[in-house]
């Protein structure tokens, strides 16, 4: 039962990926079968989006980043008045 509700839930979603017919001929050839709606309205959207795209990926990186590594060495730091009291 439960491989059957996965299952499902995987052609759902499979299906909802795919562009629909009528948004597929309003789509440019580059967006062509993945996205609904209609297309960009100019040149800029292209630059809006991957301005955007940049920005994500360089914050993701720099999270992980400092996550595994923060870095900070000093024994003044803030975090060592917290990690002294355990």
């Amino acid at each position: 039962m439960k491989q059957l509700a996965i299952i499902i839930c995987l052609a759902i979603v499979q299906q909802a990926a795919f562009a629909c017919d009528a948004c597929e001929k309003k789509q440019p050839a580059v967006l062509r079968g993945i996205t609904h709606g209609t297309g960009p309205d100019s040149n800029w959207d292209y630059v809006y989006v991957w301005a955007t795209v940049l920005i994500v990926v360089a914050t993701l990186f720099y999270t992980i980043k400092w996550v595994l590594h923060p870095g900070e060495q000093n024994m003044n730091h803030i975090k060592r008045s917290i990690l002294n009291e355990a």
